[in-house]
């Protein structure tokens, strides 16, 4: 998932993780689509489906990160630093971080659906405990365990989607899925604002809860049962040497490392944002400030167009444009303007879903074994870095402001130039036949 926050690279990973099936030798296309079980637009259960994957997308990305436009707030009532309300994100990001995986291997076991109704009813049930936390600490743990339980959503929705529904259909399925994701995400962050600003940011993060309640309940209430799954088992083994195999894989781990990175930049910024744009010289009320997040529209764009970019660049080209773009943003955002900070805030988002989406469809097409877990180490990759984007883009704000989170976020796309810079002469020393 997506992701995401953003959505885009569970969109291009789910299709890339799709076995292609097997035609028969015989039968004409119109014969196979009229024999062929699974979901499709206008048949039995496809709406219901659709719409239930959807609300779960919705819940989970806005549980997600509910407390990122309440920082200051958070700060406030604590009398903590920025660096240190930050760990609000940090520990749910890096709990989805560490738990993909083994998630995972679980809807393997026991069952895409079965996986997703526990991981959300868990943390429904976390999310209406975190507006009581009596301290930062516990809001914190509440926070590491409440990431854990959803990593069960991202490692089993496209999995679910690749089993019962059509391959023609694929896309807009799991389309829908995404704009969940991107629903949640933007809308957790915009209602949150406006309610903490009139009755603080406790009855805010109570608010997603009950929101997240609803989502659950009709979520498992609409989904259909799965038809097409078969219980694997649970091989250690197994796992960890297709975990070994990808890491193993220059390529790949250049790919994750782009993820990590360009999510780096991503989640300092955003992060820190509402703590600059509260303060002076900017002195905005909250609910304006969770507003901003309504940016995230330039995202979607941006990584919809993403496959024409890297049809008309490379891949490689797309990447240093999506960096360029980035870090325009990032020192367009330096002035203490306000229309020149939100500009930058569009192209800092615009070049992130674009590089994002770039990076996260190309694991799906070099994986070509286990592309599940090459799908699941990258967006392990992908929430850690915005674990650390928000705890070091806090702490650099903490020590020299702004400036500090912009710097940080400079030196995440250089990394991500260089290490693209590294692809292309690993590319120009290989052979055609063995180029990635």
């Amino acid at each position: 998932m997506s992701p995401a926050s953003t959505g885009a690279s569970t969109t291009m990973d789910a299709v890339a993780t799709v076995p292609a099936p097997s035609a028969p030798a015989t039968p004409s296309a119109g014969s196979r689509s009229s024999s062929d079980s699974r979901m499709a637009p206008g048949g039995p259960g496809y709406r219901r489906m659709s719409f239930a994957l959807f609300l779960a997308g919705v819940a989970t990305f806005a549980l997600l990160y509910s407390t990122q436009a309440l920082l200051p707030l958070i700060s406030g009532e604590f009398g903590v630093a920025a660096s240190d309300a930050s760990w609000t994100v940090a520990a749910a990001t890096g709990g989805l971080a560490l738990f993909v995986l083994p998630m995972s291997a679980l809807s393997e076991r026991y069952g895409r659906r079965t996986v997703m109704t526990g991981s959300l009813a868990v943390a429904v049930g976390l999310g209406l405990l975190v507006p009581f936390a009596p301290s930062l600490g516990a809001l914190v743990v509440l926070r590491g365990l409440q990431g854990a339980a959803l990593a069960g959503l991202p490692a089993s929705a496209t999995a679910y989607l690749a089993e019962e529904v059509r391959p023609r259909a694929l896309v807009t399925a799991i389309g829908l899925f995404v704009a969940g994701n991107s629903v949640g995400g933007m809308s957790g962050r915009v209602i949150t604002g406006w309610v903490a600003q009139e009755w603080g940011w406790r009855v805010a993060v109570a608010v997603i809860g009950v929101v997240a309640v609803v989502c659950a309940v009709a979520f498992r209430l609409l989904l259909p049962a799965p038809r097409h799954f078969t219980p694997g088992s649970l091989r250690p083994r197994v796992l960890a040497r297709t975990v070994r195999d990808h890491l193993a894989d220059p390529l790949l781990r250049r790919l994750y490392a782009i993820g990590a990175l360009f999510m780096t930049v991503f989640g300092g910024v955003y992060t820190v944002i509402g703590y600059r744009l509260t303060g002076a010289p900017f002195s905005l009320p909250q609910g304006i400030v969770g507003s901003i997040f309504l940016v995230y529209l330039v995202g979607t764009v941006s990584a919809s167009t993403a496959g024409r970019l890297v049809g008309r660049l490379g891949r490689r080209g797309a990447l240093y444009l999506a960096g360029g773009t980035t870090a325009t943003g990032l020192l367009v955002s330096l002035a203490d303007s306000l229309p020149l900070v939100l500009l930058g805030l569009v192209l800092i988002t615009a070049g992130f879903f674009a590089g994002h989406a770039v990076a996260s469809s190309a694991v799906g097409k070099t994986a070509t074994t286990g592309r599940a877990q090459a799908s699941a180490l990258y967006q392990s990759a992908y929430y850690i870095g915005s674990s650390a984007g928000s705890t070091v883009g806090a702490t650099a704000f903490h020590a020299g402001g702004w400036a500090g989170t912009v710097g940080v976020g400079v030196l995440a796309v250089a990394g991500v130039v260089a290490i693209t810079v590294l692809g292309s002469r690993a590319a120009r020393r290989q052979p055609p036949a063995a180029a990635h």
